[in-house]
């Protein structure tokens, strides 16, 4: 064991144990500024072939997430896509299922050195260190696209620029009941050794 890589088992426990909670299970307090200045830090601290920052963060809470669901609905509807009282719902609920909503966009694009797939690679390796550090901060949080990342109209809205798009949006909150846990990959149907020809 090098002093320059010392065995944290307390970081490695969290990791084995890291949930995600559907965010409709999430409420009120959402992490205050502090919290929310170390979960991005954190976002931003991961592999980044050529330095090229190929990600950047768009924060939505309090009132603007009961705005941002009325317009959504207004693009549902003019696609034909919120038909039901139901889907309705949804769609001016969507913002509102946490307190906090971290929108992580991507940046990547072709560059003479660095393939797009790094670029993206490292957009959700920056997606996964914000869900860990919002766990590790006490928070709930959930990873979710739906349609708004891939609609060019809400995406838009939403605050991606040309050239940009949403990797997906981090839902952050206090959670009101223990996460689920799910089945897992067995390693033996997916863990293999190289060997030659």
């Amino acid at each position: 064991m090098s002093e320059f890589a010392p065995r944290r088992q307390a970081v490695l426990d969290f990791l084995l144990a890291r949930r995600s909670h559907p965010c409709v299970t999430m409420c009120e307090p959402g992490p205050g500024d502090a919290d929310l200045k170390d979960m991005l830090t954190a976002a931003a601290r991961v592999p980044d072939h050529g330095k090229l920052a190929p990600w950047r963060f768009i924060i939505y809470r309090g009132d603007a997430r009961q705005v941002i669901g009325q317009k959504l609905l207004e693009i549902a509807e003019a696609k034909g896509t919120a038909g039901s009282e139901a889907q309705r719902e949804v769609e001016l609920s969507r913002f509102t299922r946490a307190p906090v909503v971290v929108g992580v966009v991507s940046k990547a694009a072709l560059h003479p050195k660095i393939p797009v797939w790094e670029q993206e690679l490292s957009v959700g390796a920056s997606c996964m260190n914000l869900v860990s550090a919002a766990a590790a901060c006490g928070f709930a949080s959930q990873w979710l696209s739906e349609w708004v990342c891939f609609d060019d109209d809400a995406a838009a809205y939403l605050g991606a620029q040309e050239g940009e798009r949403f990797a997906g949006f981090v839902y952050i909150g206090t959670p009101t009941q223990a996460p689920f846990e799910r089945p897992r990959p067995n390693l033996d149907d997916i863990v293999s050794e190289w060997k030659e020809g």
